[in-house]
This record gives C-alpha cells, sequence and structure tokens, in this order.
C-alpha cells in the first residue's frame, strides 16, 4: 500500500477509535424521580357581621347613640394587626355651615369588649380621625372568636347656637384593613 492510503486508513482508524472512547464516556446508567411540590398562598380575609354599623337620624346636640359589630378572622393566615381608617362628607343642607365642620361636634368612643369588659380604645372628635389611622386590634389569630366593638357616638352640646346643622347629614366611611402576620424565614 501507498503511503497516502496508509496514512488515511491509519486516521480513519484513529478518529474511530477515538469516537468509540468519546461515545463510551456519555453511555452511562441514568434515573430520574419526579418530586410533585405545592405553593399555596394563604387568604387574609377580615369579616365584620353588619354591612351598616349605625344609622343615626333626628340626632339633636346632647344626643348619644351606641353601635355594636363584630370582627372575624375568617382566612387562612394570622393577622398581626387591624387598623381603622375614617373620612366623612357634610351635606350641609342649608348652605349654611360657613367654616364650621359637623365632624368637629360629634365625638367618637371605640370600645373594645373583652372577656365582658368594655376598653376604651380612643375618644375623639370625629374629625380628627380622618387621615388618621388607627390600630383597634393586633395578633388576630385565624379560628379565634369574633372581636366585639362598640361604638358610641355623641353629639356635643356646645352651650352655644347651633342652629346652622339642622337637617344637615354626615356619611360617615370606615375602613377596616387587615395587615398579615410577619413573614417567617423557615416557614413550616
Amino acid at each position: 500500500m501507498n503511503l497516502k492510503k496508509s496514512l488515511t486508513v491509519s486516521f480513519i482508524t484513529a478518529a474511530l477509535g477515538i469516537g468509540l472512547v468519546t461515545g463510551g464516556t456519555f453511555a452511562y446508567f441514568k434515573d430520574t424521580e419526579d418530586s410533585g411540590n405545592t405553593f399555596a398562598a394563604g387568604l387574609l380575609d377580615l369579616g365584620i357581621n353588619k354591612e351598616s354599623i349605625i344609622t343615626i337620624e333626628d340626632i339633636v346636640p346632647g344626643d348619644t347613640i351606641n353601635g355594636n359589630f363584630e370582627l372575624s378572622n375568617n382566612g387562612t393566615v394570622d393577622m398581626k394587626e387591624v387598623i381603622f381608617n375614617s373620612s366623612y362628607e357634610v351635606i350641609d343642607q342649608g348652605k349654611n355651615n360657613e367654616k364650621d365642620d359637623l365632624g368637629d361636634h360629634i365625638v367618637v368612643e371605640y370600645l373594645h369588649d373583652v372577656n365582658g369588659k368594655e376598653n376604651v380604645l380612643f375618644k375623639e372628635k370625629l374629625s380628627n380621625l380622618t387621615n388618621n389611622p388607627t390600630k383597634i386590634l393586633e395578633d388576630f389569630k385565624v379560628d379565634s372568636n369574633p372581636q366585639k366593638f362598640t361604638v358610641r357616638f355623641s353629639f356635643v352640646d356646645n352651650d352655644k347656637n347651633q342652629n346652622h346643622f339642622q337637617q344637615d347629614s354626615l356619611k360617615l366611611k370606615w375602613e377596616f384593613e387587615a395587615i398579615q402576620r410577619d413573614g417567617k424565614p423557615n416557614f413550616q
């Protein structure tokens, strides 16, 4: 055989040998196992037992009226705290209130019933509660008993003429905001 053919055959043989050795290094036993993992987010669900806590009609200076309601943790996540937010709008029927705000004449006393005893959370003019978030509950666990509250509204008689408030109304909006518990670094 000539040298050229001999080198070509040697080269092909060497390439075939390298291919087999290389191909052989990728031959191995293989086994796989599947793991089905689930991540489900919890549910933060604050419940209230009334759509409207209180409706007041024909109130006059000196009147005090109570409203009762309950908050419940209806979710699957503990609540770190519940924040109370208040806002209102005065409808000035006679257009004569000028700068006298009816909310300055309504005092709100907020009570939390704990084991049959009423604890005063705050007592404040309605006007001071606006844009002033207030914590009313903390550490509200899942499956805990509903928490009972009483709200006492007093139209303060200031011993002055308050006739300009006659036939006025006040639209009160209260929002209760539940804050989830803190995250756990090694949740189990």
